[in-house]
């Protein structure tokens, strides 16, 4: 991937580094400036810099950008299963398997490519390379995920996220018996420092990259070996209910990264999904709630447990 080069005087006195180039490089987010940040890809007045290093101005400042593969977005002919629809989003239940947005090696066949065949206009909404998603699901975790339809539901939403307003509600089957039955777990979560595409509980000063977590849980049915658990996400990181309830020491059945590393199913993925998800409508602030059952093959699967 070739690279180029931008060079800035920053004449902005007390503000941070990230939020100084965000205002002088409006392409980028806050997030990719930090990535660059943090990859060693700015440098002030030829120094490394951290996002947070507060300004004093007239600093000399290099960015290296990386260029931007041309993916395209492509309307793909896909049915979806819409479970709520209006002019401002979309309420999709998302099969186990699909990912969510393109991205290296998924470049057809996304969720985003089919959105587009159903609704066009979500091309520019928000991400480039995302148009319309507010939140995303594991390529494997089945359920339901909100798609914006227009700029102001993509605010919107985002800020009850933020706000922490949306409940989601998730199914998951873990082996063993979970204990205590209904709990809280509060554990930082941060990237994996041996294993960059896995994240982990790292404590809030132990790792840059660890931010608070919290997700409460509810026994639903216990089976022979397995426990069917409600899962109530507090906040949003990447993995969260997965790695939580692994380092409880109850992974999820069928996580072939987070969990035991032999299994005792075939069914091809891990049993998370995203049953129920409640939030406000952007154009009137009525609250509505989506909800999804379990698709055949987990439901099968827990017929099977019942039987024995």
């Amino acid at each position: 991937m070739t690279e180029h080069q931008v060079e800035l005087t920053l004449d902005l006195p007390g503000e941070r580094l990230d939020r100084a180039l965000v205002q002088k490089l409006p392409q980028l987010s806050r997030t990719q400036v930090q990535k660059l940040i943090k990859e060693g890809q700015v440098k002030v007045n030829g120094q490394a810099a951290k996002a947070s290093q507060q300004l004093e101005g007239g600093e000399h400042v290099l960015v290296i950008l990386p260029e931007p593969v041309n993916t395209d977005l492509v309307p793909d002919d896909i049915p979806l299963d819409i479970r709520y629809e209006d002019d401002d989003l979309l309420v999709i239940n998302k099969p186990a398997g699909m990912v969510v947005h393109p991205g290296t090696g998924h470049y057809r066949g996304t969720l985003v490519n089919a959105v587009l065949a159903h609704c066009p206009d979500v091309l520019g909404v928000g991400y480039e390379k995302r148009p319309g998603i507010v939140h995303r699901l594991d390529k494997y975790t089945s359920g339901l995920i909100i798609v914006a339809k227009n700029d102001h539901a993509m605010h919107v939403i985002q800020s009850q996220f933020k706000r922490r307003t949306v409940d989601k509600r998730y199914l998951a089957l873990v082996e063993g018996h979970l204990n205590p039955p209904e709990a809280l777990i509060d554990a930082p979560i941060g990237r994996n420092k041996q294993e960059r595409k896995k994240m982990t509980v790292i404590p809030l000063n132990h790792s840059a990259t660890s931010r608070p977590a919290q997700t409460r849980y509810r026994t639903l049915i216990s089976y022979d070996g397995y426990t069917l658990v409600e899962c109530q996400p507090l906040t949003g990181r990447t993995h969260q209910i997965r790695v939580h309830l692994a380092h409880i020491g109850f992974p999820i059945m069928g996580d072939n990264v987070y969990g035991r590393t032999r299994q005792r199913t075939t069914l091809g993925r891990h049993f998370l999904h995203a049953a129920k998800i409640t939030f406000k409508r952007p154009s009137d602030d009525q609250e509505i709630t989506c909800e999804a059952e379990l698709s055949p093959e987990l439901t099968a699967f827990l017929q099977k447990l019942e039987g024995q």
